[in-house]
């Protein structure tokens, strides 16, 4: 009986470890991104979007129809459905290029690469965020736990959650989506 508790206990722990329970649904669509490669600084499954723009940090307040209409269906269900793509699929999960991710849905900046750092867990983590105002975050409840959703700071697209068992200095991990990121190679940019 106590081996059965300790399997049980041991199992509890792995999969809580990486809270790997999908968000508000796990993304099921065929995800073709993971070969993909940054165009113009737009993820190349992306449609031609007007809202997209890596310099402009306007709020974008626009209905879900539009998003619909000039986002790719993987980034939208993730971005405005708030699905979560499988663990260890993203492009972005074990990635070590030098250079800025962006929010795949508006352009704006979210984090650092040396912000990056591996989790383990399948998904991008990093520990801060780019600037303050990049993100915000909401209270999640959903699935019987209360977690910190994280949402692009222009156009409220859901990134992930952030969660505190991260590394120094900030004890933070940041676990995002590959789905909703854009990758930029080259120097860091200097937003403070």
């Amino acid at each position: 009986m106590e081996r059965i508790i300790l399997v049980f206990t041991l199992a509890a722990f792995v999969l809580l470890g990486c809270q790997n329970k999908p968000e508000a649904k796990e993304y099921q669509g065929t995800l073709k991104e993971n070969s993909s490669t940054v165009t113009n600084g737009k993820n190349n499954l992306q449609k031609e979007n007007p809202y997209y723009s890596r310099t402009d940090t306007t709020k974008l307040d626009l209905p879900d129809e539009v998003w619909k209409k000039v986002l790719s269906e993987d980034v939208y269900q993730v971005a405005r459905g708030k699905a979560t793509e499988r663990a260890f699929t993203g492009k972005y999960w074990n990635y070590t290029g030098v250079g800025t991710y962006y929010c795949a849905a508006c352009g704006n900046a979210l984090f650092r690469s040396d912000a990056k750092f591996a989790s383990d867990c399948g998904w991008p983590s990093f520990f801060e965020t780019i600037r303050k105002n990049g993100v915000v975050y909401e209270t999640d409840t959903t699935y019987g736990m209360v977690r910190t959703e994280v949402l692009c700071g222009r156009c409220d697209a859901h990134l992930g959650h952030l969660f505190d068992d991260g590394p120094p200095p900030t004890g933070k991990r940041f676990c995002m989506n590959s789905l909703v990121l854009d990758f930029e190679p080259g120097k860091h940019l200097g937003f403070e």
